[in-house]
């Protein structure tokens, strides 16, 4: 028997009836079954025996499965220790949907594909040498960190550690488009690159001339932003990795640019094929000024980006529109046009419930949190990576005479049920500091210029975190309580400090910071102003409780760090981001992300294979009463858990708001009937905005018929 042909296997069968109740109550010890008879069936007899785990590696390293470089780096002592202390923590997966996804999508097998050859401690200790580069202590400690799975590199990183044949270990990238045709054309060959090796592209495309905008030496007149949407979606389908994946992009584009309605009609259902996009992501980053005139029910001016770079020398997207607004209305040369404000944002309410986009970047709002010097302009696939861009100059032989700055993302998370039980808090998150640096060190996109070069000044790296609601629930904390709210702040503290305290040590070690940082508010210490002056510090009883083994910084704790990063810099211009990792969450058998669960048992459609039912961590009559569906949730109270993260996270988190097509009665004050309405979405917004959220990714919406609009997800964040 091999993978090809397993013949009559149990396991999904025995999955299957944790949907069936008997005598009302979920059997859940049939995943249990499921979990065994799947070891048992397939991967026990599938597996490729070897004595020891150097004859592995120099089988894996013959048959060029795994490169030999980094394996070299380690004497096969250290090697053979550290596997030995991995397999003595005799690690279990909890669930069969937990087990089934990383054989199915991390394990590696044969070429032919008829064997494992790796089970997850060994992808484990590749990944701990790997991000290690031949430090001992450092490999020791990531390869615990990971086994006990308090931490868990992206899919990227952690699927391609070690591996001969392999994509890059970052996530996804950014890119913005300048006002000029060999902006375009440079960064259609950057989408095709970045598509070819790795993960999910963002771009932005504020900056280009509006349809009809004057083209200088020309008699025509711009098409404006949709011909190039389609260009890059184009670009996506052809370069996706040979046929493994769906190239995936987003673009974005500002509510104040002239094309926004046409660029919000290329998603809807009824719209023409010349135009629709179909694979594209759309977002829209939001300026404060937008809210104010939908407050006021005002009208509101689009404005040219032709002509405000020609009036301010600066592109579109590094103009301040709410500081500048009545400045360009009443300024003649800046072409503008008049619609209404509440008629854009119902469109935008219209598009969300058609189908959950575009995403929502508060771009003031993370400007205002920004400590770095310079603009952050747009966001990501997942809309949790916010960064300060410089937008380049490319002359017409299609060189750089201006070199600017573009993002890679380089993303990890914790989890946050096995984080609570570190023995060193800090410790665990300085460890993961490190071998995310490792990831961001080492990417070099030579493909893309400014990738590279933004990668190399900023050295950035994404942090976030997982299981929220499975450690709320398994201490039975209801979500978007007071303590839960309390719970995140602390939390996200923690991490917040750790972090820096990391990179700030390995600035001091190398000697060098992050390029710019002597402008930012890290070099004069105001960003410590709130923790020295404030109180972030449990103040419940249950909170205490919670935190009562952890270290809790004070004042001067804070203080000391203050004056060590002022003295020394950090490494990392940004360290922390919050993506919705989905897939990854089921190995680690936690809630996906910061979000409540959708389900009790959850359902998925599995491709060739059928559903697979996954019940919530831990899930049993004790903690049923705190595991209310996102579908059956307040979302102010999901937005209320963000925004108490959001005080500490630097870059972004990944919020999706969930919502039933038939909202339950007295779930919101404001309802009459219970049909989800445009006014719904568009009061969640205002709430989050005035929350001081600075991202809104999908609108989810589950219909009568089980569906749900808006669950497409990008798989380089998502998993």
């Amino acid at each position: 028997m091999s993978l090809k042909n397993l013949g009559d296997v149990s396991y999904f069968r025995l999955n299957n009836e944790i949907n069936r109740p008997v005598n009302g109550q979920i059997p859940l010890h049939k995943d249990k079954e499921a979990l065994q008879a799947f070891f048992v069936e397939n991967v026990e007899p599938n597996t490729m025996p070897f004595d020891t785990i150097t004859d592995k590696i120099n089988y894996l390293i013959e048959h060029d499965y795994i490169e030999s470089a980094f394996i070299k780096k380690y004497t096969p002592v250290f090697i053979e220790k550290l596997a030995q202390e991995l397999k003595e923590h005799k690690f279990r997966f909890k669930s069969f949907m937990a087990a089934y996804k990383f054989y199915q999508q991390y394990a590696l097998k044969t070429n032919d594909g008829n064997y494992y050859l790796e089970s997850i401690e060994d992808r484990v200790l590749f990944n701990a040498l790997y991000f290690a580069d031949g430090n001992e202590e450092l490999a020791h400690d990531l390869a615990i960190e990971m086994i006990n799975q308090r931490y868990q590199p992206a899919t990227p990183s952690f699927l391609n550690a070690g591996r001969s044949r392999r994509g890059e270990f970052v996530s996804c990238f950014l890119i913005q488009v300048t006002d000029d045709m060999n902006a375009i054309g440079r960064s259609i060959n950057s989408a095709l690159q970045l598509s070819r090796i790795g993960g999910g592209v963002g771009i932005s495309l504020s900056n280009l001339r509006e349809a009809g905008a004057p083209i200088k030496g020309y008699a025509g007149a711009a098409s404006g932003v949709v011909p190039v949407m389609k260009l890059f979606e184009d670009s996506f389908s052809y370069s996706n990795q040979l046929g493994q994946r769906q190239g995936a992009g987003a673009v974005y584009l500002d509510v104040f640019h002239p094309d926004i309605l046409n660029f919000l009609s290329t998603k809807k259902e009824n719209a023409d094929e010349k135009v629709r996009v179909k694979t594209l992501s759309l977002g829209i980053t939001v300026p404060d000024k937008f809210y104010e005139l939908v407050r006021k029910d005002a009208d509101m001016y689009l404005f040219s980006p032709y002509s405000i770079e020609r009036e301010y020398g600066v592109p579109y997207n590094y103009i301040d529109i709410t500081a500048k607004y009545d400045e360009m209305v009443a300024n003649p040369n800046i072409v503008k046009t008049k619609i209404k404000a509440r008629d854009l944002e119902t469109e935008i309410s219209k598009l969300q419930q058609e189908s959950g986009y575009p995403y929502i970047i508060n771009i003031d709002t993370a400007n205002r949190h920004n400590p770095i010097d310079g603009k952050i302009i747009m966001s990501n696939l997942c809309s949790e990576v916010l960064q300060v861009q410089k937008p380049s100059l490319i002359n017409d032989a299609q060189e750089y005479e201006v070199m600017g700055t573009d993002i890679s993302c380089n993303l990890g998370s914790t989890n946050v049920v096995n984080m609570m039980t570190s023995p060193d808090f800090g410790r665990s998150i300085r460890t993961m500091t490190r071998a995310l640096t490792f990831v961001t060190d080492s990417s070099n996109i030579e493909a893309v210029p400014t990738i590279k070069n933004g990668n190399s000044q900023a050295h950035t790296i994404g942090l976030g975190a997982m299981g929220l609601h499975s450690y709320f629930a398994k201490n039975h904390i209801h979500y978007g309580s007071k303590e839960s709210i309390e719970f995140t702040n602390i939390y996200f503290m923690l991490m917040n400090y750790w972090t820096l305290v990391e990179s700030n040590q390995i600035a001091r070690e190398r000697k060098t910071s992050f390029v710019g940082f002597e402008n930012s508010d890290y070099a004069n210490g105001s960003y410590f102003d709130k923790y020295i002056t404030g109180d972030f510090i449990p103040q419940s009883d249950l909170v205490k409780e919670l935190f009562k083994d952890h270290f809790i910084p004070q004042a001067k704790d804070w203080m000391a760090l203050r004056d060590a990063v002022m003295a020394d810099g950090l490494y990392h211009q940004n360290r922390l981001a919050v993506a919705p990792n989905g897939s990854i969450s089921y190995i680690n058998d936690v809630s996906a992300s910061l979000h409540p669960i959708t389900q009790r048992i959850e359902e998925r459609q599995e491709k060739k294979i059928g559903k697979i039912y996954y019940p919530a961590y831990g899930l049993s009559t004790d903690t049923i009463p705190y595991y209310t569906s996102a579908y059956d949730m307040d979302m102010r109270k999901v937005i209320d858990v963000y925004a108490a993260a959001t005080e500490h996270v630097d870059q972004g988190l990944s919020l999706t708001l969930f919502l039933r097509s038939e909202i339950p009665e007295g779930l919101y004050e404001w309802k009459t009937q219970t049909k989800q309405t445009t006014r719904d979405l568009s009061i969640l917004r205002n709430y989050a905005f005035n929350k001081g959220v600075k991202s809104i990714y999908y609108i989810r919406t589950y219909t009568d018929d089980g569906d749900e609009v808006g669950a497409n997800q990008c798989e380089s964040c998502v998993i």
